[in-house]
């Protein structure tokens, strides 16, 4: 029996249908319902939390009968104040969400390797390529000076760490033999203190690095490494009692991130309200990557397939890819032609006359 065949002999059949009422709703019927409270933890600071700040902004949560407290995590918060943003104290929490939006990576190894950890499935991935750079200290001039080498790097399974790993892997490294690996120490400043001599970053941090004197020894964005990056995670329980309620977050999702790819202000104007980012050379810089997200943001296979050749412990590989995830509901927005139809009027507007 298939994979899928499993899954909707599991699945109670007043779930299934449920799921699929609300994604054939129209907007005025899913407006006259009782709104459903849900938790979203947002986490880190990054482009790929831009979609649900905007969907916070803009009532696309309220047109999907959504009531949703969303927040950044705490330590989130702190570890971007060196890098000259302020998050407003009234968009950070502690809470678990229902709904967590963070990397497929981290959260599958520390599913499959903290006992206490919180068991998520991947409804969605908006973020399907590795986005990292890898940076070392001024001697370090290129890939032929890594071997040996001391690389830090945030927690095992962060996508930070899926990256390098793969990049290893590409260069023929092996990181137990060939070089020296060390949690905690993904910073600059972990680099500047002398603890490790490489790392690897993204977004605004690569360059501040190269500003201290770092080297971009290689760049992955051209590459098109497929990771199971960030997206929409709900939490397991949760997710069998709630499946209407998860397939209107999916719809709110795409949504969120048609408006994020066709109005560049409206971008801006959440950035500066829950980052509290007013240089407008950061502003550009988020948005040119944001705008790469893809539209159908269909839990990453192949982004799953990578991480299980690099974490490669029982619990994660004793599975299939399709295990880790839940794509029926991207599928049926898709299906549906719903998404594409999100993007018409734009590409009308764009027609030569």
């Amino acid at each position: 029996m298939t994979y899928a065949r499993r899954l909707r002999a599991l699945m109670p059949f007043s779930f299934v249908m449920l799921a699929a009422g609300a994604l054939s709703m129209p907007h005025t019927a899913i407006a006259q319902q009782t709104p459903a409270s849900i938790t979203v933890e947002l986490g880190d600071v990054s482009l790929t939390k831009l979609p649900f700040i905007m969907a916070a902004d803009y009532g696309i949560y309220e047109r999907n009968a959504l009531k949703v407290r969303q927040y950044i995590t705490p330590s989130a918060a702190k570890a971007v104040e060196a890098k000259g943003v302020k998050v407003p104290p009234e968009n950070i929490g502690r809470e678990e969400g229902n709904i967590n939006i963070g990397g497929g990576s981290p959260t599958m190894v520390r599913m499959h390797s903290v006992a206490t950890a919180p068991h998520r499935v991947i409804l969605a991935t908006t973020d399907i390529y590795s986005r990292y750079h890898i940076l070392a200290r001024s001697d370090i001039k290129s890939v032929d000076d890594v071997k040996g080498k001391r690389i830090g790097y945030g927690n095992p399974g962060a996508l930070s760490h899926f990256s390098i790993l793969m990049w290893l892997k590409s260069i023929g490294l092996d990181p137990e033999k060939d070089v020296e690996m060390y949690s905690n120490g993904g910073d600059i400043e972990h680099v500047m203190q002398g603890r490790v001599d490489i790392i690897t970053a993204n977004g605004i941090t690569v360059d501040e690095a190269v500003k201290h004197g770092m080297n971009d020894i290689a760049n992955l964005v051209p590459r098109k490494i497929h990771m199971p990056g960030s997206g929409v995670n709900a939490e397991k329980a949760w997710l069998a009692q709630n499946r209407d309620v998860a397939a209107r977050f999916v719809k709110a999702t795409v949504e969120a991130i048609a408006l994020m790819k066709q109005d560049k202000e409206k971008a801006f104007a959440s950035m500066r309200k829950w980052y509290g980012i007013n240089d407008q050379r950061v502003l550009e810089g988020i948005y040119a990557e944001a705008t790469d997200l893809p539209i159908k943001p269909y839990p990453s296979i192949e982004g799953l397939k990578n991480m299980q050749t690099v974490y490669t412990w029982r619990a994660i590989t004793k599975k299939n890819p399709e295990e880790f995830v839940d794509a029926s509901f991207v599928t049926e927005l898709d299906k549906s032609g719903y998404i594409d139809s999100l993007y018409k009027k734009t590409e009308a507007a764009a027609a030569p006359k």
